[in-house]
């Protein structure tokens, strides 16, 4: 009994050793020299290098890489569960522009199109895997992000997506939530989306203050947005109100009207709130989202996971804190279930 013993724990000990130098020598290193886990990935880190330096200003969280998350959205959103929609994350906004970028919803992103498709012929890639790494290589770039996961081996477009699949800053939350729930999305992930936007710019809605930021720390993905987004509005940034906006606590940044009504409607204001000062629950929650957003319409078994091709971004610092001369007595707080978040000023 006691010899049968001992050889279990030795199988048990030295089998997961072996177990785990077997799966270290499943570690591929590229012409490059970077390390990958599978060698169909190896073409990507040339690719990469190319998009930060000719797109997102040499790995900065600037415009280019703001765009490019807006992008990869617009691109594959245009999807339904049921059929009968767009292909999903199938690059057709790139490949497709003359028809998607005239629907409403996609004005203001005829120039990050205009400057990814240059930069996407030169790589080789589908219109699909090119914006979705552009995307994932971008939100890199943000401290405090993610680091996202990317599937490649997506086929090209066949089609442009219809109309009315993006949610606009002016549609209602019952119409947001049904056009997200139709493309496969619940309320709470809708909101974790939104996440997005803590690293958002915005150049359409009111030109006198085209590139005006969501938040006061648009250079870093951080709940800031979440916190901001519930302090009561009073001012508009720009020349006044304009379709989509809505008031703002300040005229250094913008408040969208969607983002307003979503942090606000009784289905999705605690998720809203669940996210200040929750940094973990905040990248969890928007990695998982995105992992299922940047492969809406792909059949996944085709797919190979190339995620370690993007790079890790640093750290968020911390903390976030109420702007200056403000506090929670200026919160509109309409998550009643759980206290507010501790939040320093």
């Amino acid at each position: 009994m006691a010899v049968a013993l001992f050889s279990t724990l030795i199988t048990l000990l030295f089998g997961a050793q072996i177990a785990n130098a077997a799966g270290l020598s499943n570690q591929v290193t590229c012409s490059t020299g970077h390390v990958t886990s599978n060698k169909a990935c190896c073409p990507l880190f040339p690719i990469v290098d190319n998009i930060q330096q000719n797109l997102h200003g040499g790995g900065a969280c600037g415009f280019g890489a703001h765009t490019a998350l807006r992008l990869s959205f617009h691109d594959a959103i245009g999807f339904s569960i049921h059929g009968g929609k767009g292909g999903g994350a199938d690059g057709s906004i790139l490949i497709f522009n003359t028809t998607e970028l005239a629907y409403d919803a996609n004005v203001g992103i005829d120039d990050i199109t205009a400057d990814q498709w240059p930069v996407f012929q030169t790589t080789g890639l589908s219109a699909g895997d090119f914006l979705h790494l552009a995307a994932a290589v971008g939100t890199a770039n943000c401290p405090g992000a993610p680091r996202l996961q990317y599937m490649f081996g997506r086929p090209p477009p066949v089609a442009p997506a219809p109309d009315n699949t993006v949610p606009k800053p002016t549609d209602s939350v019952d119409s947001m939530l049904a056009r997200m729930a139709d493309a496969g999305f619940s309320p709470a992930e809708l909101v974790a989306l939104l996440a997005s936007h803590s690293i958002a710019n915005v150049v359409d809605i009111d030109p006198t203050v085209a590139g005006i930021p969501l938040d006061s720390t648009s250079t870093t993905f951080d709940s800031q947005l979440f916190l901001e987004v519930l302090l009561k509005g009073t001012v508009f940034p720009g020349s006044g109100a304009n379709s989509g906006e809505v008031q703002s606590f300040t005229t250094a940044e913008m408040r969208l009207q969607s983002d307003s009504a979503i942090a606000r409607d009784h289905r999705t204001a605690c998720s809203w709130q669940s996210m200040i000062n929750n940094q973990a629950r905040m990248m969890t929650q928007f990695k998982a989202a995105m992992a299922k957003l940047q492969v809406l319409g792909q059949d996944t078994s085709k797919l190979i996971d190339c995620s370690d091709v993007i790079p890790v971004p640093k750290p968020f610092a911390g903390p976030i804190k109420y702007p200056s001369s403000f506090s929670q007595a200026n919160i509109e707080q309409k998550c009643t279930e759980f206290k507010f978040p501790s939040v320093g000023r």
